[in-house]
């Protein structure tokens, strides 16, 4: 085995990068693709897949040396669910093939995902899902069912999909992971109207959609511990992202502040200044986690920082609101849009205010996250369930 590269390394191969393809004359997805064909992408990846096998904390010497330089990035806004929550699950449980096939062009930005996990019948409990996938005598699959609160599955080439596949094992053990072509026929994706006036989620109708085995992720009936592993990652990319002093939601809070001397009190003063550390706070136990997780695999610690992260955007919204007083209660536009990506920070107050009340709701309702803290972190007792050995075909719906 190889040695991995150090930090000297890496930022030779990122000059060297640059030198090769300059970021002012070479167009961006030309920039993009030699990135991760250097091996610069992921840098914690293997060989050939974005990465060289080096420590994960080692991308921060790549991105600084590539942020200095005015290098383009890949949008990761727009591509979130394919890098914090597909790539992760695939590298994990995919084959060589797969691979091969979805990671380069799901980190350039070429091929947009959706999570197809959430149904109406079963959301806290994702467990309970109904959507079946049977198969037939070449080894291929059929699926039928409906899925919701989908953000962006109205431009995702591609979905990861959970689906029930013995009906007659318990709802965790019956299930099976797939990658879901989102342009073959019956996949069917409907607009699902907000709070905040747009479409930022859907609904999805699958009928009679078949998926080749050779999409399947993880073994028959593995699904479940697959899909653990992307929601693990998932609450990770929600409460843990990057983000720099009064970066994220308390920004906005704070530049008000500071521009509208008229709008003080002291009793928003003192408020501002609780959030504001707990926000610094939530911010520094982000990187924290982050540095854990350059070790190994995310854990149950991404559940709490989920947590506070919805806890935290919705008091600073509502602060926000109240401290603008007449200006908090205007709404810039309640045109019906079905928008590419979340923009917290470029709307308006109310924006804020309404689109943060989605945020104990999605990744993982609150209700459920404290049972997993509760159960994994502090080690209380679980919940008792009376369905854990039952039959998913006998379950009271």
């Amino acid at each position: 085995m190889s040695t991995p590269p150090t930090a000297e390394d890496l930022r030779a191969r990122t000059r060297a990068l640059l030198a090769a393809h300059p970021p002012a004359t070479t167009p961006r997805a030309a920039f993009l693709a030699a990135r991760f064909d250097a091996g610069l992408a992921w840098v914690h990846y293997p060989e050939g897949l974005g990465g060289l096998g080096a420590p994960r904390t080692l991308q921060a010497v790549v991105d600084a040396e590539l942020e200095a330089a005015g290098a383009p990035d890949n949008d990761p806004r727009r591509i979130g669910i394919g890098l914090g929550m597909a790539a992760p699950t695939i590298l994990a449980y995919g084959t060589r093939e797969q691979k091969s096939r979805f990671l380069r062009p799901l980190w350039l930005g070429e091929e947009v995902w959706c999570q197809l996990f959430s149904e109406p019948g079963a959301g806290s409990d994702l467990a309970a899902l109904g959507t079946r996938a049977v198969r037939d005598a070449d080894g291929d699959w059929t699926v039928t069912g409906q899925k919701v609160w989908t953000s962006s599955a109205h431009t995702a080439r591609w979905a990861i999909l959970i689906a029930r596949t013995d009906p007659d094992l318990p709802k965790h053990r019956g299930i099976t992971y797939f990658l879901c072509d989102m342009t073959d026929p019956g996949v069917e994706v409907r607009p699902l109207r907000q709070l905040t006036g747009e479409a930022e989620f859907n609904e999805v109708f699958l009928t009679g959609v078949r998926i080749p085995d050779a999409h399947r992720l993880g073994e028959v009936g593995q699904g479940w511990e697959v899909a653990r592993t992307t929601l693990m990652n998932e609450r990770v990319s929600i409460g843990g992202m990057r983000l720099p002093r009064e970066g994220g939601m308390i920004g906005p809070v704070a530049a008000a502040w500071r521009a509208r001397p008229e709008l003080r009190t002291h009793d928003l003063h003192q408020r501002l200044l609780t959030l504001w550390v707990e926000a610094e706070v939530a911010r520094l136990t982000a990187d924290r986690l982050r540095q854990q997780l350059a070790a190994g695999q995310p854990g149950p610690e991404g559940s709490g920082m989920k947590l506070s992260f919805a806890r935290l955007n919705q008091e600073i919204s509502a602060l926000e609101v109240e401290l603008l007083a007449e200006d908090g209660l205007l709404y810039e536009d309640w045109t019906m849009r079905r928008p590419e990506l979340v923009d917290f920070t470029g709307r308006d107050a109310g924006y804020r205010y309404l689109r943060a009340k989605g945020n104990s709701i999605e990744g993982g309702t609150s209700e459920v996250l404290l049972n997993i803290v509760a159960e994994r972190v502090l080690g209380l007792p679980a919940e008792p369930r009376d369905d854990k050995d039952l039959a998913w075909k006998d379950l009271a719906r």
